[in-house]
């Protein structure tokens, strides 16, 4: 008899320090105001109809170059000039896992559950997520936007993962640190937590597992 229960965990921001940190993290090695930057991005986003900074990379609808050409476009019109080299090296540089999530999720797989990754997440970015953590010994499987061609919060990637897992959706748990994805999540049959911390996470999943 197979797992009964699928827990699928994002990555940046659960498997990761939040998104905020990073980006503060970012800033300071690349010598860029937040807020010049967070205007230069969301000028370049809006260009693709959306406000999701990341649609144009994880789908993808442009390469990471590309999108860094449009952002440094953006910074020149305010008159900030740089090179940014690089976007997945910098973003990930010394970036820590999250060993707290990273050791309940390898609880779970040892204990019988599926456990799956589920993440909006450039081409780009493969193989530096994956010298952050050891997949094969955390994962039964990997759905990564780039690669299937669709993204959270729609319902096409949820349909697609509970497949993958071959469990059904109501058994399907995704644990995400953003509300849209969390919600897309339900819409598509599947349970789904919050992601706070560790901690918080871990207790509100043992509630879902057991409901």
């Amino acid at each position: 008899m197979g797992p009964s229960v699928a827990i699928w965990s994002d990555f940046g921001g659960v498997l990761t320090p939040p998104v905020a940190e990073t980006f503060a993290a970012f800033c300071r090695k690349t010598g860029l105001a937040p807020d010049p930057l967070r205007s230069a991005i969301a000028n370049v986003t809006a260009t693709f109809g959306t406000e999701d900074m990341m649609l144009p990379l994880d789908t993808p609808l442009v390469t990471e170059d590309e999108w860094l050409d449009l952002v440094r476009t953006a910074l020149a019109e305010q008159g900030i000039h740089t090179a940014i080299p690089s976007l997945a090296e910098t973003w990930f540089a010394d970036r820590p896992a999250n060993t707290t999530w990273v050791d309940a999720l390898l609880r779970y797989r040892t204990e019988g559950a599926f456990v799956g990754m589920l993440s909006n997440m450039p081409p780009a970015w493969e193989p530096y997520w994956r010298k952050m953590v050891v997949a094969d010994e955390l994962f039964d499987a990997v759905v990564n936007s780039a690669q299937v061609g669709c993204r959270k919060p729609d319902r096409e990637i949820f349909d697609l993962a509970a497949e993958r897992a071959g469990i059904a959706p109501d058994r399907c748990i995704l644990v995400d640190d953003l509300p849209q994805n969390c919600a897309g999540a339900r819409a598509a049959g599947w349970r789904a937590v919050l992601f706070v911390d560790a901690e918080q996470a871990i207790a509100d999943l043992e509630r879902a597992v057991d409901h």
